[in-house]
């Protein structure tokens, strides 16, 4: 039985050049494929700057939208991997092969399943088993 971990991939966005940033998404694009070849693969994405972000907060019933990210930090969220694992030790050793990490930090974290949520790809008969070799 494998779990859900998400590999959440903290840097700060201001130390890379856009050289380094375009190498990184290359390099993470291959271990996105590698993982995919060993069934670990579900998903990953890089994510804009944290200038583009908006935060939303309701309280008492009241929505609040501001510009930016919730907090001020040293290394800001930069994208992130999902992937199966046997467990902790196993997405571990996932988290330090991803390129990001050079760069910044990768967390680890076990993803909680709730049964009833929608099921994004089997909803949409998207195979995610690796291709077969013939």
């Amino acid at each position: 039985m494998s779990l859900q971990y998400m590999l959440l991939i903290y840097l700060d966005e201001q130390a890379l050049t856009q050289e380094a940033r375009d190498e990184c998404y290359g390099a993470s694009t291959q271990a996105a494929h590698r993982l995919n070849a060993t069934g670990h693969y579900r998903a990953c994405a890089p994510l804009y700057p944290t200038a583009t972000a908006t935060s939303v907060r309701v309280r008492d019933g009241h929505k609040m939208v501001t510009d930016g990210p919730f907090a001020e930090t040293r290394e800001q969220l930069g994208g992130f991997f999902l992937i199966d694992a046997r467990d902790l030790d196993e997405a571990i050793g996932i988290a330090a092969q991803l390129p990001a990490g050079q760069y910044g930090t990768v967390e680890v974290r076990p993803v909680v399943e709730l049964p009833d949520l929608p099921q994004y790809f089997k909803d949409r008969n998207v195979d995610l088993a690796p291709p077969r070799s013939t």
